[in-house]
């Protein structure tokens, strides 16, 4: 007699893909796809500031991304649009028994203007993440990209010691690579605490634009002060058309907040057009 053989474990997960373009028609940047399949949504878009700018909030009903979750977003902005795209709270990926990903692939034309601001990035202890951003500028596009990534839970005592958090990121103008960076993060690494690391921070967020700032502007940016009594170190640096933000954080809000004001100051400069806060950032 044949030995019994051992139960499958059917695990669900959620594969979904959400297809999204922008296009200028007049002085109004108008949605012209929006395609999804499976649990990727964005709510209706606004114009908070006007009709140039098009903002769309990406929902992803499940509110939380497991093991075998598969998401991928792709986005173009055609010539002279503007698109803003954000999410209405943090992105939580859970523990699991097997990777979960997310591909992001973001297409901007000539003359257009993006600005990929979503919400923080929690990534839980066991978690498997596996995040790959591919961002194509072409001719004299303009980008604004931030992520912010929290690992473990500080408020339940809960610290990275399982799991991994890895992510790829590539920004290429006209096919040359402006910008090319690969993390991987190990639970309970000594790299967490390792003064050459993070340092014993939980949450790191990264801001990049594209352009050139006057020594003026870039010294002021320096110059903004950090609440006292808060665990946060960070800077910026120009680059040969990219402008890089970094800091380190003990709480995703202190985060966010750090790149709210230095967003406040370059978006001027770099974009032409005041800082408008999302509402949805506020709720």
């Amino acid at each position: 007699m044949n030995a019994a053989l051992p139960p499958v474990l059917f695990t669900p997960s959620w594969h979904a893909e959400l297809d999204l373009g922008y296009a200028r028609q007049g002085d109004t940047t108008r949605p012209v796809l929006r395609r999804h399949k499976g649990p990727l949504r964005v709510q209706k878009h606004l114009y908070a500031e006007g009709p140039e700018v098009c903002q769309h909030i990406i929902v992803h009903p499940p509110a939380g991304i497991a093991g075998g979750d598969r998401l991928q977003i792709d986005a173009r902005v055609d010539e002279s649009a503007w698109a803003q795209l954000t999410s209405p709270g943090a992105a939580k990926w859970y523990r699991a028994r097997s990777a979960a990903s997310q591909q992001v692939n973001l297409r901007v034309g000539p003359g257009a203007t993006l600005e990929w601001l979503p919400q923080e990035t929690i990534v839980y202890a066991g978690a498997q993440a596996e995040l790959t951003t591919r961002i194509d500028l072409e001719g004299d596009a303009r980008l604004c990209y931030w992520d912010m990534v929290a690992l473990g839970r500080p408020a339940a005592d809960e610290r990275f010691d399982t799991g991994y958090f890895q992510s790829h990121l590539d920004i290429r103008r006209d096919g040359r690579l402006l910008w090319h960076e690969r993390q991987r993060v190990v639970g309970g690494d000594g790299l967490l605490d390792s003064p050459i690391g993070l340092a014993g921070h939980p949450v790191f967020a990264t801001l990049l634009m594209t352009g050139e700032l006057s020594a003026e502007l870039l010294e002021r940016c320096r110059e903004l002060p950090c609440p006292v009594g808060q665990m946060l170190r960070g800077d910026l640096t120009q680059l040969p058309g990219l402008i890089v933000a970094r800091c380190l954080a003990g709480e995703a809000l202190q985060a966010r907040a750090w790149l709210i004001e230095r967003w406040r100051l370059l978006r001027p400069a770099l974009l032409g057009r005041d800082a408008v806060p999302p509402r949805i950032w506020s709720t």
